[in-house]
Formats: structure tokens, sequence, C-alpha cells
């Protein structure tokens, strides 16, 4: 057993020219040799496919798998399990196929490719895989060196008794297998919307040299009360000795020195890990926010090693109220799901997730949709992912991927295996500025991981807030995750051939009246229950259409039914697009929810025979092309200062004289001065009707207007414009209805 230790250090002076030891990373990444084995007993000779890492093995070429594009004939049993699923969630997941080309089978798949290493090898060298899928074994010159079972975490090998001696080439085969013969005690990422587990080596693969003192991991916690930064860094030591351990400060775009000193004289006990806990004044620092990320660089030093890890200056917390908080001011989160296991599944994939500026570009137009948030949902991407966060500016919500619904207890994964599996997970992400949520599972009802959830929750200095699904929160400080489909009782309803009654209109019906934590269609909280932690509205609507425009195998009971005016893919687009705007609009502005965001702008999207659930929202996924209706409604419905007729009325009298109420909410940190203009527009496009208030609108403010609406007195189809102009760009709520 190692033991930590954690010591009180005594700051020295140094001077301005500090001289960092450097640890050697080599890349691995690229192009490697593939083969595929009907078993893991026996390391293969002939590898005749080659393939990029990272990646998955669906990209070997020649392919290794016959696996046709997206459209089996095997549907039936694949779409069966799906409503299953719906149903009685767990359940699909035995039920899938386990047709061979779906990676349901006994198949290992094993990389090789060779290395040499041009300098003295020191007292370190470590294979570091930052992820792979599922089970990951390692051989090193025809020796197996060690096998990680975790999936969506990395895999750290000591390769240093097992490599040739320098300028020789070395030669290194890693296995991955099928998810279905993982161990009942490791997560397997289930999905039961999805259908292939493709397996791979889906993350950087590195060989990192140095010397000891080894820096073997670092945790940094920024203190804005007091402008300091903690850190927590584990060390291990060489035979005893004593080392100085140095750092600076610099930020990260400029590399402009902010300050840096040394801890001297340390001295651990002979084979101990040193845990090093200590404190660096921040002078004028600049807080880290989704507005302004401003990251900064920690180098540490012991004279034989360096590491470097950048960090933003922030803080995250849940709020009394149901709010959440960002460097002690409450903010709104506005946002997504990037679903990429799911977006690993689509036929358009290819090598996009690992194109870094692919992934920039997709960032940079979630930006510009107002969106400041996103959760990362059942499955992690690349590292570059965090790494694009961190730097654009994204609040995350890193979900591990366990979705098991009502299952009391997830197979054979206990609290204490689960909690080791939590902690290599914070271990690697825990510096990320952009992580300020730790989901601990989606949509789970059982104990398992609130007990595991507060194993860990200690090992973060930053004490960020835990989601733990749609079970009890862990803690009074975590936040809860509320996914309201109000379109799921329609399908359920025409699916099991039940009469779905529409009463007052299908808008008023659903939106007329507020729904918070403790309403259908949410957590599974007690009846007449209300916790009092904040909920981040992160999944909501039912109406997802394909890339093409064609219903998705849950949506076209909805559209048939409940919009069958929408008969084209552009119809269909429309009514989509408008609907979703609504709904955007109606959690945002009642308030009643710490953050709102849409499922899911990143997904597969499969309109041929094995039809998918969801879809995501492209015209061109390649070139980063929204729907244009998608964009043209929810953009501004997210917009920061937003707007909301809360008017659902789809056919009213002629001439009548209503009232209609307007929901402004600002979600910015400024006084928001402006004009509030109310149109009715007859179908030539000519406003009838216009009226006008002035508006000053706090900042984090809601407010509500009224207004007496006289109609004109001649039928026929008319829309309702609310509108405000913010940043020169028009921001409209539009009800569209029949006078009769």
């Amino acid at each position: 057993m190692r033991i930590t230790k954690t010591i009180t250090i005594v700051l020295l002076f140094i001077s301005s020219q500090i001289v960092f030891a450097q640890r050697k990373e080599i890349s691995l990444n690229g192009i490697w040799k593939i083969v595929k084995t009907d078993t893991a007993s026996n390391v293969p000779t002939e590898f005749k496919s080659k393939i990029c890492v990272p990646g998955l093995v669906d990209l070997a070429n020649p392919a290794i798998d016959q696996i046709p594009d997206f459209a089996w004939q095997s549907l039936e049993l694949a779409v069966a399990a799906t409503d299953q699923a719906h149903a009685s969630t767990d359940k699909a997941v035995q039920s899938v196929p386990t047709d061979e080309s779906w990676y349901y089978n006994d198949a290992v798949y094993w990389y090789k490719r060779s290395f040499t290493i041009n300098e003295p090898i020191r007292d370190v060298a470590l294979l570091k895989i930052n992820k792979a899928m599922y089970h990951t074994r390692v051989y090193l010159n025809g020796k197996f060196i060690g096998e990680n079972y975790y999936n969506f975490t990395p895999t750290l090998i000591n390769i240093l008794p097992y490599l040739k001696p320098i300028n020789q080439e070395n030669e290194l085969i890693i296995s991955v297998g099928c998810r279905n013969n993982l161990p009942n005690t490791v997560i397997r990422g289930d999905d039961f919307e999805k259908y292939f587990f493709t397996p791979g080596i889906y993350d950087d693969v590195n060989i990192i040299l140095s010397g000891k003192p080894y820096l073997q991991n670092i945790q940094t916690a920024p203190d804005i009360a007091n402008g300091k930064l903690r850190v927590d860094a584990e060390v291990i030591q060489h035979k005893g000795k004593r080392f100085n351990l140095t750092y600076t400060v610099t930020e990260h775009i400029s590399g402009k020195k902010i300050t840096g000193n040394v801890l001297s004289k340390l001295k651990p006990k002979n084979g101990e890990m040193y845990k090093v806990d200590f404190t660096i004044p921040m002078p004028d620092f600049k807080m880290w926010s989704p507005e302004n990320p401003f990251l900064y660089d920690l180098n540490l030093s012991t004279g034989n090693d360096n590491k470097k890890t950048t960090f933003g200056m922030r803080n995250f917390a849940a709020q009394k109220g149901g709010t959440v908080g960002l460097n002690d001011k409450t903010y709104y989160l506005r946002g997504t799901n990037i679903c990429m296991f799911r977006f690993f599944e689509d036929a358009e994939r290819g090598m996009l997730p690992w194109n870094r500026e692919w992934a920039k570009k997709l960032l940079l137009l979630y930006k510009d949709m107002h969106w400041n948030s996103m959760r990362y949902t059942i499955g992690p991407p690349p590292e570059l992912w965090y790494d694009l966060a961190d730097s654009i500016g994204f609040l995350i919500q890193d979900e591990y991927p366990i979705w098991k619904s009502h299952v009391p207890k997830p197979d054979g994964v206990t609290s204490e295996s689960l909690a080791k599996e939590y902690e290599a997970w914070m271990r690697e992400k825990w510096n990320h500025a952009s992580i300020v949520v730790w989901d601990g599972q989606n949509e789970s009802v059982y104990d398992t991981t609130a007990i595991a959830i507060n194993k860990v929750r200690g090992l973060d200095l930053s004490n960020r807030p835990w989601d733990n699904g749609w079970a009890k929160p862990a803690s009074e400080s975590d936040i809860m995750e509320g996914h309201k489909y109000f379109f799921y009782p329609y399908y359920s309803g025409f699916k099991n051939n039940k009469p779905v009654a529409i009463k007052e209109g299908l808008l008023k019906d659903i939106f007329k009246n507020p729904v918070g934590q403790s309403g259908p269609y949410m957590n599974k909280v007690p009846k007449g229950y209300s916790y009092p932690n904040p909920v981040i509205m992160n999944e909501y609507t039912w109406m997802w259409l394909n890339r093409d425009g064609s219903p998705t195998t849950v949506s076209e009971s909805i559209y048939k039914n409940l919009f069958p005016e929408a008969k084209t893919h552009e119809k269909r687009f429309k009514a989509f697009a408008q609907v979703l705007g609504m709904e955007t609009e109606y959690w945002r502005s009642h308030r009643l929810f710490a953050g709102v965001q849409y499922f899911s702008a990143l997904s597969y999207s499969r309109a041929l025979a094995l039809k998918g659930i969801t879809s995501d929202n492209f015209k061109d996924v390649k070139n980063l092309v929204f729907e244009p209706y998608f964009y043209k409604y929810l953009r501004p419905a997210f917009n920061p200062v937003g707007i909301m007729l809360n008017f659902w009325d789809e056919k009213l009298p002629f001439g009548s004289t209503v009232s209609i109420p307007v929901n402004l909410i600002n979600d910015t940190y400024n006084l928001w001065k402006g004009e509030l203009q109310l149109s009715i527009i007859n179908e030539k496009g000519i406003a009838v009707n216009v009226q006008k208030v002035s508006v000053n609108l706090p900042d984090l403010g809601k407010e509500t207007y009224n207004f007496e609406v006289k109609f004109p007195e001649e039928k026929g189809q008319y829309s309702v414009v609310g509108e405000i102009i913010y940043q020169n760009e028009k921001v409209q709520s539009i009800r569209e209805l029949k006078l009769e």
C-alpha cells in the first residue's frame, strides 16, 4: 500500500529565470495496422489492414467487418427492441440482435505499430491510451504488459522494463474487444437507442518519458474569493532524496508570466508517493467564464520532470432558490447536448470527431446560437473537445455513460467498483475550467450511484456539484436533470391505440401553465414533493427529424396525428422548429429552471432501414450547416434577453379582444433598455395592429407586460409577433392563429 502524506510548505523567493527539466511526450497517433480475430488467446502475426488512431475499427482499410450502409434487413428485431425499451427501459439491451457486424460477438481487434526512442531513457516510461473500448490489452515486444477493463478513462502502463535499448525498434500491439464480453463489474456505456457500440482506440495514444521525482497528477482548485490557486501535486520521488518543486503561472495565450516560486528541500520517505498541497497567490487575476474564457498555465518542475496543466479562475455551485452560480453570481445556462457516442454511429461521421478544426468550427457555431453550456451525454468525447470547451468558453455537465433506468442494481457494479471508475474519470479531467458538473448517470433510479458519488465527492477540491440522474440527489448541494417530453404521452397513446384528448388546442394544453420539477414527465420526484436542488432542463421535445426531413421512429406518429398538414420535409422542418422555439421560450421564461439545454445538437441521423430514434439538426453535418428553420426559430429563443408570448390560442373568433402577456427575461448582468413591440400581421405580411412599450429590464430580471389586443374583423390566418432589438438584432416570439 502506498502512503499519501500532505506537508506544509515554506515558500522561498527565486529569480524569474526558471529552467524546467523536460519530460518528453511521444505521440503514437497516426496510421497503425489492424486485424480482427475470433479470440484473444493468440496474438496474430498477420496485419493486412490499416487504420487511423484515434478512431474506431469501422475505419479499417481494407474493411475488416462487413457493415452495409446502415441498412440491415434484420430491422424488425432492432425496432422491436427499441419500442420495448421505451416501455421497459433496460430489457432492450439484452434484446438487440447479435449479428456479427454489430459488434456483439467474440471478436478481438488488434492494433499494431512500431516506434523507436532516440534519446536516453531515464526513470519513467509510460504508455498512455487516453480512451479505448472495450477491454484494452497491451503487448510490447512480444510480452503482455497490462490491461484495462475501463472504457471511458485512460489506460496508463509502465513500459520501462519492456523497452528495447535506445535507437532500436519496439513493436507495440493493443487489442480491444466487444462490449458484450466485458465483465458485469464495469460500466459498459448502455444506451438502448444505439445499435453498434463500435470498438476502437478513440482517443490519443502517447509515450511519456521522464525522470524522478515524477509528477504523477496535479489538481488545481481556484479560490477566487481570496485570489489564490490551491495546488495538489502527487510526486513519485526518487530514492528518498530531497528535491525542490518549482512553479510558474503564465497566461495561456500570451505566455506572460504572472508568478513563480520554489518549494524547497522536500524529502519524502523512500518508496512513498509524496503529496504536496500548497497555494499560489494570483494577483489581479482574470476570472474565467463563457463570456471571457481566460486561461492560465501552471508549470511544475521537480528538476527531473516537468508537467504543465491549464486552468481557469472560476467557481460554480448550486444556489438556493433553484439557480446555479458562476463566480459567485447567479448564472442562467443556455445550451445543448453533444451525444458523441451516437454520432459515432452516424453514416457521415468518418474522422470528424477527431478533426480539431471541424470540432472548433462546430463549437463556434454553437456559440452563435447564444449557447453557453452543454451536456456531454452518454459517453465522453475525445479529449480535444474538453480543451476546446475550455478555450472557447462552455460550461460542461460531464456525464458518465450509465443509463439503466429502473434497475435496482446495475449488474455486478457495486458502489465500491463504480467509485473507482469515477475517481479515474475525475483525476483525468478535474483541471478543465469548462467542467462544472460531475454527472454520475442518466435517467436511472437506484442507490448505487449516490453511494459512489459520496465516496469520491471529497476528492474534488473545487467541490463541484453532481447530478444523479432521476434518482434522489446525492446531496442538497447538487443539481438535478429535467427531461420533460410533453409529446411522449401522445406518442405512447398513438402507439397503443389509445385515445388522445386535445381539450383547448394542442399548444394550449401543453404550455398554458408553468410546470416545475414535480410536474408530470419529469424526474422521479415523489408526488407532491419538491427537492431544494436546482434543475437543469437538458432534454425536451419529442419531434426529432432526420437530416432529410423524415420522422424518426418515435416521432412518426406525432407528425401523422398532431401535425397532419406537415406532409413534406420542408413543412415538417418548419413545424418542428416553430414548436421547439416555443418550448424553449416556455422553459426559459418562467424561471423555474437553472438552465435549458436542447437535446441534441450532435447525434446520429438515420433515415434508412435501421432508423434512428433521435437526431441532430444539420442540413450538412460535414460542412456544419444547420437546417435553416432550426436556426431561424431556435437561435432567438436562446437570446440572452429573451421574449415569450404567453399566448397559445390557435383559433379565435374574428373581432376578438384578448389580453396577451409577454414575458421578458434578462440573463445578463446589465440593465437592458429597449422597446417591446407587439404586432398582428395578416396573411399578406401587413401589420394591422401595432403596440409598443418602453422597457427597463434589470440584470437577471424577469418581467411580464400585458397587451390588450383587438383582432381584426376579417377571417383568415394571422401572426402575433412580439419583438425586441438586442445588439442590433431582432428577437421575436411568434404565434400563428386563425380567425374564424
